[in-house]
């Protein structure tokens, strides 16, 4: 006798079964094979197909779609409160920017200042409180550094005025008799002075300045628009004693070419 191979299990075959008659239910067709079903029943007794199908909610518009309008709520639960903090909102931003408007238009203007550039702007007219004999005022924007305005006195005041409002940018101020140290070192110098500027509309602006106390050009930054006069009084100064003037060499206008 030969050895025999155990057979393999084979799965028995499933055995469809005809739905039984309920006879003839009313209830709705089922939407996947159309046979009827009686009403209280979820599934389909053939194919089991849900039978009361979920209602798919209506799309919603394109403006309920962005934020805070996207999120749907239930019964307008929330609704006022959302209403409420969005026109909270608004309103804040609108009074921060009405605010920062002035300090908006300072800054944008500042950094058209500092990219843009510059030319040199000439007085029409300059005046001055006080002059000594040799340097009158118009000594001081002559373009040349070796003549001066001689101030007789503390508080005496330059002013210049301009035909047309302008973007006063910035004024360059030579200080002493000359630019060779020397020479410097032997006359009166200011120090300390007050830059007031007129605009067109009658605003005066004041800046109070300090000199180093030495040759060269001395840059003051303004910034400051439409306008029509520049006066410089002197307020301290140095090396001062019997007949030396304070002395002024050039100052420079410049605008926002």
């Amino acid at each position: 006798m030969a050895a025999v191979r155990p057979a393999k299990p084979i799965a028995r075959r499933p055995v469809v079964r005809p739905a039984a008659a309920d006879g003839n239910p009313d209830g709705p067709p089922c939407p996947a094979c159309g046979v009827p079903n009686p009403p209280e029943r979820r599934f389909c007794r053939r194919c089991a197909a849900p039978l009361h199908a979920r209602e798919q909610p209506a799309p919603l518009p394109w403006w309920r779609t962005v934020w805070p309008f996207r999120r749907r709520v239930r019964g307008g639960s929330g609704r006022a409160l959302r209403w409420f903090l969005l026109v909270s909102a608004v309103a804040g931003l609108l009074v921060a920017g009405f605010a920062l408007l002035p300090a908006g238009r300072y800054l944008f203007e500042d950094v058209r200042d500092k990219l843009g550039r510059t030319a040199e702007i000439s007085p029409a007219e300059v005046t001055a409180s006080g002059q000594t004999s040799g340097h009158p005022a118009t000594a001081a924007v002559d373009g040349l550094t070796n003549e001066y305005w001689g101030a007789p006195a503390l508080g005496s005041s330059l002013t210049s005025t301009f035909d047309k409002p302008f973007r006063l940018v910035g004024v360059v101020v030579h200080t002493g008799v000359s630019k060779e140290p020397r020479e410097f070192r032997q006359g009166a110098r200011p120090t300390r002075a007050d830059l007031i500027v007129t605009t067109e509309d009658g605003k005066v602006h004041e800046k109070k300045v300090r000199f180093t106390d030495k040759p060269g050009p001395q840059t003051v930054r303004t910034g400051i628009s439409d306008v029509v006069s520049v006066r410089l009084v002197l307020r301290a100064a140095s090396g001062q004693g019997e007949g030396r003037p304070i002395a002024v060499g050039e100052v420079e206008f410049f605008r926002r070419a």
